[in-house]
């Protein structure tokens, strides 16, 4: 894994490690603020590799809290629920299935320039993407 985590530098910007059963497998570098999304389909896997990974959530009244996960801690997020994940500096596992954007079925504002929509890219491509 420290190896194809060394492989890229981009942050926000998934790599499909491997699939498994229509499902990928990516890593991630994590740092600064993602943007508010939402799978309406599908609940989203979250395992710390390192460093810390904070994930708001909103409830169905519009209330938000926060899980803040270190390294070794995991965490599903249940479809349907808007979250914003953020971090000081973070690399992440997370198993969704193949074809999920990382920035949802919808998403609020304007993508900040360091968060990429992609549904993963393969491992070993551009390490500055």
């Amino acid at each position: 894994m420290d190896k194809a985590l060394a492989s890229f530098a981009a942050i926000w910007s998934p790599r499909v490690v491997a699939r498994m059963n229509d499902y990928d497998i990516r890593i991630a570098h994590a740092k600064g603020d993602h943007v508010w999304h939402v799978h309406e389909n599908t609940d989203e896997f979250f395992l710390v590799l390192n460093g810390r990974f904070d994930i708001a959530m909103r409830s169905g009244d519009g209330a938000e809290h926060t899980v803040v996960l270190r390294e070794g801690d995991a965490f599903v997020v249940p479809r349907g629920v808007a979250h914003r994940p953020s971090s000081p500096g973070a690399s992440i596992l997370m198993f969704e299935p193949t074809g999920t954007s990382s920035t949802g079925d919808s998403h609020e504002g304007d993508l900040p320039e360091h968060v990429d929509s992609t549904i993963g890219h393969p491992l070993g491509g551009d390490p500055g993407r």
